[in-house]
Parts: C-alpha cells; sequence; structure tokens
C-alpha cells in the first residue's frame, strides 16, 4: 500500500492530497525560496488525524512535517519527499472571557487570536505580524509589541495537547508533565504535534501605536535617543525599531512604539527629533491594525533570515549597521529589531527552554527579493553583528543547521534530556538539539 492509501483507511475526517489546489495551497509556504515539495498532505480536521499520521509516518519510514501558518522561512513545514500536516482546518478559537483564556488550536494565526478575544473585550500577547502561526510563534517564544507589559507568547500559554512521536495524545501543564511543559515554553516544534493550547488573555488597554520614519542620515541620533527611551521603558511602553527602503527607495530608520495604556506620543516624538513622517495614533481595533500589516510580508518572496541579539544599541554596533544597510543589495531586505525588556525579562532563566532573559535587542535580518533572495548580505550583517552580540540566539528565526548551544544555552543540556525520552528518534527536527 501506498502512503496515500494508508492514510485514506486509517484518517477520521481528514483529507489526502497528492496533487490539486488543497495540496498546493498546502505545500506552498510564505517563503518562495523553499522548493521542497511533500509526497503526501494530510488536510487534518482532528486530533485523531494527526495521530494516525504520525503512526503512518514511523511505520512508512518516512519524514514528517507540521505545517501551521507556514511562515517559518526555512522551510521546516515541509518534508520533502513525506508526509506534511495541514494544521490549518484546526483553527477554532474558543474564548472563555469570564477566566481570560482561550483554547487555540494548532492551526490558528495570530490573526485569528486577537480577533476572538477582541470580540469580548480582551486581547493577547502575539508577533509584530498577524498572518503568522500562533502555535509556532508561541512554542519558540514569541517576540511581541506588548512584550514589556505581558511577556512573550510562550509567557502566556497556560497547557497543551500534543501528539507524542509515537502517535499517544497527552496534556502537559504547570502540573502534568511538567518537563514536557517546561520544554514546550520555548523549545520550538521539537517534542511533537501541538493541535491545541491553552492561553492566557487580557483586559483591552487603551493602546497606541505606529511607524515613525526617519532619514538614514539621522540614523546615529535616533539610535542613540532610542537606546535611552528603552533603558528607562516602563513595562507599558516597547519600542521596536528597523531599518529599510522607503517608498522613494531611499534608506530609512523606522521606530515604532506600542503603549499599553497612557501614551506620551508627543514627548517621545520630542525625544527622537523631527521625523520624515509620524502615523502614531491610539487605535480602536488592535486586531484591525495586526492584520493590516499583513501586507509590508506579502507570500511569494525569496527569503533567507538571520537574527542576533544585541544587549543595547550600542554605538560600535550602530556603526556595523549602519554600514552594512548601506551595502544592502536588494531594495525589499532590511532590518526589523525586537525590544525585549519588563515582565518578559523578569521570569527566570529556568522556568522556561526560552534562554534569554535579561534585556536585549533581537535583530531580526531580512534578505527578502523577488525570485532569489538576498543571502550574500544577510550573512554579512550577521558577521558584523557577531562581535557584539549574546550568546544566545531566537529559535523561531534560526536555520536548521545551527548547534543548540548557540540557541538554547544554559538550558540545552535539559532540552536534549526531555527530547530523548519524547522523542528519541528524532521524529521532530525543528531546530537540532543533539
Amino acid at each position: 500500500m501506498t502512503a496515500e492509501d494508508v492514510l485514506r483507511a486509517r484518517l477520521s475526517a481528514g483529507q489526502v492530497h497528492t496533487s490539486g489546489p488543497q495540496y498546493e495551497s498546502a505545500a506552498t509556504v510564505w517563503n518562495a525560496a523553499v522548493a521542497a515539495r511533500p509526497a503526501v498532505v494530510v488536510e487534518c480536521r482532528s486530533t485523531a488525524d494527526v495521530q494516525a499520521s504520525v503512526r503512518a509516518s514511523r511505520e512508512l519510514g518516512l519524514p514528517l512535517s507540521v505545517r501551521s501558518g507556514g511562515h517559518d522561512w526555512a522551510g521546516r513545514a515541509v518534508a520533502d519527499g513525506g508526509i506534511m500536516l495541514d494544521l490549518r482546518p484546526l483553527n477554532r478559537v474558543a474564548v472563555d472571557a469570564g477566566r481570560r483564556a482561550a483554547v487555540v488550536g494548532g492551526g490558528a494565526r495570530a490573526n485569528d487570536v486577537l480577533a476572538a478575544a477582541e470580540a469580548h473585550g480582551l486581547t493577547a500577547a502575539v508577533g509584530t505580524i498577524g498572518a503568522v502561526g500562533f502555535a509556532g510563534l508561541a512554542l519558540g517564544g514569541g517576540y511581541g509589541p506588548f512584550l514589556g507589559e505581558y511577556g512573550l507568547a510562550a509567557d502566556n500559554l497556560l497547557g497543551a495537547e500534543i501528539v507524542l512521536a509515537d502517535g499517544e495524545v497527552v496534556l502537559a501543564n504547570a502540573s502534568r508533565l511538567p518537563d514536557l511543559w517546561w520544554a514546550l515554553r520555548g523549545g520550538g516544534g521539537n517534542f511533537g504535534v501541538v493541535t491545541s493550547l491553552g492561553v492566557r488573555l487580557h483586559a483591552t488597554p487603551r493602546i497606541t501605536t505606529g511607524p515613525v520614519w526617519y532619514p538614514a542620515s539621522d540614523a546615529a541620533r535616533v539610535f542613540a535617543a532610542v537606546a535611552e527611551i528603552q533603558a528607562g521603558a516602563p513595562d507599558d511602553l516597547t519600542v521596536q525599531t528597523g531599518m529599510l527602503a522607503g517608498a522613494d527607495g531611499s534608506l530609512c530608520v523606522v521606530v515604532w512604539p506600542t503603549w499599553c495604556g497612557p501614551a506620551d506620543p508627543d514627548g517621545f516624538l520630542a525625544r527622537l527629533g523631527p521625523p520624515l513622517a509620524s502615523n502614531i495614533e491610539t487605535v480602536s481595533s488592535y486586531a484591525a491594525e495586526v492584520a493590516s500589516r499583513d501586507a509590508m510580508f506579502p507570500d511569494g518572496r525569496s527569503v533567507v533570515i538571520r537574527t542576533r541579539s544585541l544587549p543595547a544599541f550600542a554605538p560600535e554596533a550602530v556603526s556595523a549597521l549602519l554600514a552594512q544597510m548601506e551595502a544592502m543589495a536588494s531594495p525589499l531586505s532590511g532590518l526589523s529589531i525586537h525590544h525585549f525588556h519588563g515582565s518578559a525579562a523578569r521570569v527566570p532563566v529556568a522556568d522556561t527552554a526560552f534562554p534569554l532573559r535579561e534585556d536585549h535587542l533581537m535583530v531580526e535580518v531580512l534578505g527578502m527579493g523577488e525570485g532569489a533572495d538576498d543571502r550574500g548580505w544577510a550573512d554579512a550583517v550577521s558577521e558584523a553583528l557577531a562581535p557584539f552580540a549574546l550568546p544566545e540566539a531566537y529559535a523561531n528565526l534560526l536555520g536548521p543547521d545551527v548547534p543548540s548551544a548557540n540557541v538554547f544555552g544554559r538550558n540545552s543540556a535539559r532540552l536534549r534530556d526531555v527530547k530523548h525520552r519524547y522523542d528519541p528518534d528524532g521524529v521532530f527536527r525543528a531546530i537540532p538539539l543533539g
């Protein structure tokens, strides 16, 4: 029997695709540079479908991958010649407003979570872009604009239903399988297929946010001012930054503050100096605001990502960034710099697998192009920042060939132990753990 035959015989509600529109929809991910093609796509409509697929992959000796949002740039959602589990049908978000919590399906995107929470006057800790899969974001950590106030997306998880490498379904939380629960919060998709997550929600604060643009000639001054603001920022202010080409092709600095509560945009702007343009506003719907950003990173471009974590905007690091930005080959490339502080930085390192709990800046280097990625430039930026960088890196943005010690730091040994107990044969390969 073929893999298609085996799966069709065993699925409870899901569908099997080896060609056609549903196959192409699942196999085509955000990054157009991903050339891998699965032999079979399983459109999973229940946890039982996931179980059957995991067991079939083991019996048939075929590689297995999991697609939720499909935004992993390295293409780990696509098992070349193997079985891809398409979790997108598992996208239900059930909100318990009284408990300020939700059960989020493994295929839900951040947009789904925000929209469902907002219908009840609540919000969630998500990332910057709404089209990404929520489970993948949260399992790897989940930097976002609410990080200072509410912590990482991973810090807001309450529990998980997960299908293990042998097909068993388990629940993991603070009291059940605490070692697996520790590993899931920051260790990425290394331990099984997460079919649903319990997520803490928050009363929606007054949210003021938006981009402010400056010419690249002002970059040193702007980054120095941002460094001062970030050093004294309260939990309810998180300031992301970036560098990219503006509408006219000229290089610009972008400063993007988000206040979760009382805001002082005028005082903020006064400290940074006169901008080219400012779009800071108090938003009526944060779900709509995040969804509107998806157009910034459309499907179909070729992408390579590199990442470094910096303690702060030291002048030497800023100089290195500016020198590399001037050499940027593609006008679609750029930097997105995430501000880590506040609530997220007060979680003890040993409490979750996420390894870097001190104030820092996570630099996301996006080498993007039409038809070809900007790999050489992205590598050059990464190398230029290496002398100023912290040793740990962000699992969600790394390629598959990075040693775990370079990702998880002092948590590496414990993660390897959990991995060997729950997946000794390495069925799930999100980030190598040794």
